[in-house]
């Protein structure tokens, strides 16, 4: 069965980029690494028509710079950060664009920044951007977790940027690897991101993207649970202020048997057009049985002028699973909750900050990062202080 959604999107000719077959399941789009097989962007489109591509269209079909860009790392255990030619034989085996901002990356990017883990004993990697610059730019980089191993990879965007990105993850057999994307950008900030996972055998992925900076954020998760009795968490947090686009289009394909996933992403907004945008499509396929799988997505609207689309859709294709389920629901202060709050001495103002920090670090407390959620929990509370100005 199909749940409520989009209209169906057209199927792309393999050269030209365009044709008139409706695509039947979510996996069917179109794809290709070359940036000339797409048609150049209208907005009209399925997965364009919510983005305000006039921003983007540099990033989307321009000139990008592909070269090495400066980067600070740190890395514990087994892991190791280094760069890698477009030759390597990783790239393209987690996934391939499937939008023309993506394929222009690919085609654009002359290194790799390749974030490999090895070895069985816990490891962690932390990569962050800080000069990215306002020049346009496009990048890739991979996320190699070897059989067994188990890491927390963490990639901290922050300062100026005009990116637009590919973002590998290949999680092997039995490995356990949580991966952070924080998106801290500078307030004019422009940054469209793809992340590609493929997860293996009885591995684990936990998948987590944080959106509060930035002028227009878009960072489109698509993970391929493919082994038996592989698992996804895909995780999101975000909070859009005045004029402040965020926007994730998430894909979560049950391929193998036995593959469990949860998908949950919570925002607030707040000022005059602030807009959040998040499309969740999970497809469990013909070959996935025994799957248990759930989305949801969550708003909550703190002032007037926001706008918040969510758009849930689930594809089932095998009729032997062990679950499966799609909510959405956005709204303002539950006056319950309040209530509750302000009949124990608490004014007003103050419980409904508290109202929206529990929403949000609910999310955020699964991200297992002792440091990284202290420092998340104070960037709500100075959005939230903002809010009292």
């Amino acid at each position: 069965m199909t749940g409520t959604g989009t209209r169906p999107s057209i199927i792309a000719d393999a050269t030209t980029g365009h044709g008139d077959v409706p695509v039947q399941t979510r996996n069917a789009r179109f794809a290709s690494t070359d940036v000339t097989a797409f048609p150049p962007v209208t907005g009209r489109e399925a997965t364009w028509k919510l983005t305000p591509i006039a921003d983007l269209q540099d990033l989307i079909g321009g000139s990008l710079d592909g070269s090495r860009y400066e980067v600070e790392t740190t890395a514990t255990g087994g892991a190791e950060v280094t760069w890698v030619g477009r030759d390597d034989a990783r790239i393209g085996t987690a996934g391939v664009p499937e939008d023309r901002a993506a394929a222009n990356a690919w085609s654009s990017f002359q290194e790799a920044l390749l974030v490999r883990i090895t070895g069985e004993e816990p490891a962690a990697a932390t990569v962050t951007r800080t000069a990215l610059g306002a020049a346009a730019r496009g990048a890739h980089t991979i996320v190699d977790v070897a059989r067994f191993a188990k890491a927390v990879v963490v990639l901290d965007n922050r300062g100026d940027a005009h990116l637009a990105e590919n973002v590998e993850i290949l999680v092997g057999d039995e490995a356990d690897l949580t991966v952070v994307s924080v998106q801290d950008w500078a307030d004019g900030a422009k940054h469209v991101a793809n992340h590609f996972a493929r997860v293996g055998r009885n591995a684990h992925l936990k998948h987590v993207v944080v959106s509060f900076g930035g002028g227009v954020v878009r960072v489109n998760p698509s993970v391929v649970l493919a082994g038996s009795g592989a698992d996804g968490d895909l995780l999101g947090v975000y909070f859009a202020d005045a004029g402040q686009h965020l926007e994730s289009q998430v894909f979560l394909f049950h391929e193998a048997d036995h593959t469990k996933g949860r998908v949950e992403y919570r925002g607030a907004l707040q000022g005059d057009g602030a807009h959040t945008v998040w499309i969740g499509d999970v497809l469990i396929g013909p070959d996935a049985t025994g799957t248990d799988s759930y989305e949801q997505n969550r708003n909550l609207v703190l002032t007037d002028g926001t706008r918040a689309d969510s758009v849930p859709n689930l594809e089932i294709e095998t009729g032997d699973i062990a679950g499966a389920g799609h909510a959405s629901a956005t709204g303002r202060f539950d006056d319950e909750q309040l209530f509750y709050l302000q009949a124990r001495g608490i004014p007003e103002e103050l419980a409904r900050r508290l109202v929206v920090r529990g929403f949000l670090s609910s999310i955020v407390q699964k991200i297992g990062v002792p440091e990284l959620e202290e420092r998340l929990q104070e960037a709500i509370e100075a959005e939230l202080a903002g809010s009292d100005r």
